[in-house]
């Protein structure tokens, strides 16, 4: 076994191994090589390490500081190992090295997600649950029909002033659930982590306006036949008048129509009325995770 920094071209062997074991999670090949070759500014001290075993990769990590909040976290972020491989020290391994790499920033605080059968290990390790996740998925073949409330209009975000998308998506996180509030989130960190992500399909991508003024969003990252919906909100001065509701189910409908035959989204377990949202177009849970919080002396 052999534990080394990723290369860009490892993104067709870790989109295979991503799918094998975290079939819910939606992130292409360009996208997984974009991301390796040009880490995001908003990911600070980004970098991912893989284990081979026989010249196959077999597990994978990434780890950075988190730039998006005014707290010090550090992130290990999707720790996984090939079925065949685990019991053999290959998760350790990823563990040790992605520490290894944080220690010289002396972050208080680091965050990572485990999923639930690795809770045990995860402890083991300092890690300590904090907040349940959710993974849900929607077949696009029976979609219910398109409503939109009065005095509101869909518009797709490849017409729209990706500094109005940013401004939605900035003031909307304010409140969200979770253990690391995204208060940092600058416009140029979102632009090249999210607006500037090749995987973003900004035709499917939808806002919608209410008296010329963005004010709900729902993002669309696509891998052929399916997407994963990236952030869906509403400003806080528009909440309850189902304008997130409206902008999931254009987003869905577009992708629908070019191809995406099935999607992915992740909500917090106490982010109840996205959770609602979902229920209502007929999602259904297929996976869970933990974020673990390891506070550090």
């Amino acid at each position: 076994m052999r534990i080394r920094a990723a290369q860009p071209d490892d993104a067709p062997a870790m989109v295979a191994l991503r799918t094998r074991v975290l079939p819910h999670l939606v992130r292409g090949v360009a996208t997984t090589r974009q991301m390796i070759s040009q880490p995001p500014p908003g990911r600070r001290h980004w970098t991912a390490f893989v284990a081979e075993v026989d010249d196959e990769i077999v597990g994978w990590v990434s780890a950075f500081r988190n730039a998006s909040s005014y707290r010090s976290v550090g992130e290990i972020s999707l720790l996984h190992v090939h079925p065949d491989h685990r019991g053999h020290g290959i998760g350790s391994g990823l563990l040790t090295a992605a520490l290894d790499h944080l220690a010289p920033l002396r972050l208080p605080l680091l965050r990572g997600r485990v999923l639930p059968e690795s809770l045990p290990y995860a402890r083991r390790r300092g890690f300590l649950p904090s907040r349940e996740e959710r993974f849900s998925a929607l077949e696009l073949t029976d979609l219910p029909p398109l409503a939109v409330p009065p005095g509101a209009r869909l518009v797709p975000l490849s017409e729209v002033d990706p500094h109005h998308v940013y401004e939605v998506e900035r003031d909307a996180s304010a409140d969200e659930p979770g253990d690391v509030a995204a208060d940092a989130l600058t416009y140029e960190h979102w632009r090249a982590d999210t607006w500037d992500n090749i995987g973003l399909d900004r035709e499917a991508s939808t806002g919608v306006e209410v008296d010329g003024v963005l004010a709900a969003i729902s993002l669309v990252q696509r891998d052929g036949a399916r997407m994963w919906s990236d952030y869906t909100a509403s400003r806080p001065e528009h909440r309850g008048r189902g304008l997130a509701l409206a902008a999931k189910l254009g987003a869905l409908r577009r992708a629908a129509a070019s191809g995406v035959t099935v999607a992915y989204t992740g909500n917090d377990e106490a982010n109840k009325p996205m959770l609602a949202i979902n229920e209502r177009l007929g999602y259904r849970p297929v996976a869970a995770q933990w974020s673990c919080l390891r506070e550090m002396s």
